[in-house]
């Protein structure tokens, strides 16, 4: 290793460091503030567990799953199982899940595919080893998958592809094979005012998280989840560090360091990455919200990221930033408008403007969401003289049963930009997925 690439580490290194003290210092200035927030019923089982990550993360995820649900079919036959499940939790500390996802695409126009489809395997969970409750502990955090295609290509590249559209539909659903998406450590201290996650990380977990997405329970189109598409964001089970905590009652931040090159089909090779190459996404989000408990319901915030020069894979560093601004009105109504800005890094979009809104008209029912994008395909990425491109998405969660539920989306894309003789595709899809 040279010499440059020793204070280039230890320069990213220390930049870290230096927002974690930062952070313990305004805590403890502040005085008393709760921790992260929880998911939106806040328990699991008898458990209460604040979060610094969004819905797609384990212990929300968990939570989110667990909480009522007003389904349209009442079910008994998995309760057995879900009080044994409770019975380690409150045992033992052990919280874990296994789900399936099956997802169907179809496009009016393609290049020369026009249906796709896939399904995903998960086994995800969290086992406290260091305290009990939802204050000062340690917890380890796993999420095995098995991603797998119906149809080629998989629904992962079906946009790029098949659309000429630039973005991405379903992006976690591709044929993969097995892989480990998250394996780390995750800690609370001084009463829940700080947490910590080191590990293999999925940075969709906690960079720029709001209530509508996840690509398993709310859009489809990724111009409406993280980054509204402007994010060049690294794979999942990204080795490194994110850190935050609650400023006040209302304020937290939240900064991470993590590895470009991870490859979550072999996540151990992430070590020789993280250490050889030196090539590092870095984010800081600082954000405000009504309460603590409702961190990812009421929030807005601004995200600032960068990401290093992948040598390997000839993509240049860059920057940005991005904001989301949404509030949960009545317990029914989620008005949302987000967006963002990029500077090279290989991003799909280099600006980005997504508006929309949830849905529910009876809490823990069926869900309904609508959004409209514009973006500006990145030109660094795709070239330059591209023109302009529309989304507009409609879904409809329907909960058939409290563990299972059906998803119907119909979306319009207006001008893909790498498909110049299509003014206008339309798509229809089809999610499900059971939880156990």
């Amino acid at each position: 290793m040279t010499g440059s690439r020793y204070f280039h580490l230890a320069g990213r290194a220390a930049t870290t460091i230096w927002w974690c003290m930062l952070v313990l210092t305004l805590i403890l200035l502040h005085g008393p503030a709760r921790g992260w927030a929880a998911d939106e019923a806040g328990e699991t089982g008898s458990r209460s567990f604040p979060q610094m990550g969004g819905p797609n993360q384990v212990e929300s995820q968990i939570a989110k799953d667990s909480e009522g649900k007003k389904p349209f079919l009442e079910e008994v036959i998995l309760q057995p199982w879900l009080d044994w499940k409770k019975d380690l939790a409150d045992a033992y500390g052990l919280l874990f899940e296994i789900d399936y996802t099956s997802l169907f695409l179809s496009a009016t126009e393609s290049f020369q595919n026009d249906t796709t489809g896939s399904g995903m395997a998960r086994f995800f969970g969290s086992l406290e080893l260091l305290g009990r409750g939802p204050e000062n502990t340690g917890a380890f955090i796993w999420k095995i998958e098995h991603r797998h295609q119906y149809d080629a290509p998989p629904p992962s590249g079906f946009a790029l592809g098949e659309l000429g559209y630039v973005g991405l539909q379903e992006p976690p659903f591709s044929n993969e094979g097995f892989r480990t998406t998250n394996f780390y450590w995750r800690q609370r201290w001084l009463n829940g005012r700080i947490g910590m996650y080191a590990g293999l990380l999925d940075s969709t977990d906690y960079v720029d998280v709001y209530a509508l997405a996840s690509p398993w329970l709310h859009f489809m189109n990724f111009a409406f989840s993280t980054g509204s598409a402007t994010i060049a964001l690294p794979n999942d089970a990204a080795l490194g560090v994110g850190i935050g905590g609650m400023l006040t009652n209302h304020v937290y931040v939240l900064g991470s360091l993590v590895d470009t090159n991870s490859d979550p089909t072999d996540p151990f090779d992430n070590l020789d990455t993280f250490w050889n190459d030196h090539e590092f996404f870095t984010s800081f989000e600082i954000g405000v919200t009504t309460a603590q408990e409702r961190m990812y319901l009421d929030n807005y915030h601004v995200t600032f990221w960068h990401k290093d020069k992948q040598q390997a894979a000839g993509v240049d560093n860059g920057w940005g930033v991005v904001f989301s601004l949404s509030r949960f009105f009545n317990e029914n109504w989620m008005p949302f408008l987000r967006g963002g800005y990029t500077d090279e890094a290989g991003s799909l979009l280099e600006k980005s403007l997504s508006a929309g809104l949830g849905y529910q008209p009876v809490p823990g029912g069926d869900l309904i969401g609508f959004g409209f994008n514009w973006g500006e395909p990145n030109e660094d990425t795709f070239g330059s003289g591209l023109d302009d491109q529309y989304a507009a998405e409609v879904f409809y969660r329907f909960q058939a049963a409290e563990r299972l539920a059906f998803t119907g989306d119909v979306q319009w894309l207006k001008d893909p930009a790498l498909n110049p003789d299509e003014s206008s595709i339309w798509m229809f899809n089809l999610r499900a997925r059971l939880v156990l």
